[in-house]
């Protein structure tokens, strides 16, 4: 019961400490998007590939927005992987896609990407390419942010004080935001299912 209540309670704090200009940031890039008819790229590893997938499901279906995770693809991600390596997976997919200024690149990861320690390599050439074609990016990371933090043109950071629960944590609350974001009136176009049963 302890830990259950020590994980409820941090996770608790984490939400409480997000900046919602952070969030708003992100709200108003991401109606922009919309407006030009611009496509949202969501890139994420591990725990944040699954939410990036379901991230794609949600902005489609509820928000009208063209949207896509390289990773929905695994025949195409191994064999870049097994052919160019990793590093260049999403940065190549994204070329391929003909990302333009029009469109969004929208990053989930705990870490943010690490150059000096090489993680998430692949996560910052998609964001360096991205730059180039003079795409916004945005990104929810965990505490540090890594190089998603500093190259983003909005980035909501997920500060967990616990440092044994930063993963968990960070990947947990990655579906809350987005989910508020899709959620939101400038945002949202499509009633979800449960909530338009109720008003039958």
């Amino acid at each position: 019961m302890k830990f259950i209540n020590k994980f409820i309670n941090d996770t608790a704090d984490t939400l409480d400490n997000i900046k919602d200009t952070e969030i708003y940031k992100i709200v108003k890039i991401v109606k922009k998007t919309k407006q030009k008819k611009g496509r949202i790229f969501f890139l994420g590893l591990g725990g944040s590939a699954g939410n990036a997938s379901h991230a794609v499901n949600d902005f489609r279906k509820i928000a009208n927005i063209e949207s896509y995770n390289p990773l929905d693809n695994v025949s195409e991600f191994s064999a870049r992987v097994n052919d160019e390596g990793l590093n260049t997976t999403f940065s190549k997919w994204l070329q391929v896609s003909k990302l333009t200024k029009n469109d969004l690149l929208f990053i989930f990861s705990v870490g943010g990407g690490n150059l000096k320690q090489k993680v998430s390599i692949n996560i910052i050439e998609a964001i360096k390419f991205a730059k180039k074609r003079k795409a916004y990016v945005v990104g929810v990371v965990g505490n540090k942010g890594g190089y998603t933090a500093k190259a983003a043109d909005a980035v909501v950071k997920i500060n967990v004080e616990n440092k044994n629960l930063i993963t968990p944590i960070s990947e947990s609350l990655q579906a809350v935001i987005w989910h508020l974001i899709v959620s939101h009136p400038l945002i949202k176009e499509n009633e979800t299912k449960w909530e338009s049963l109720k008003k039958k």
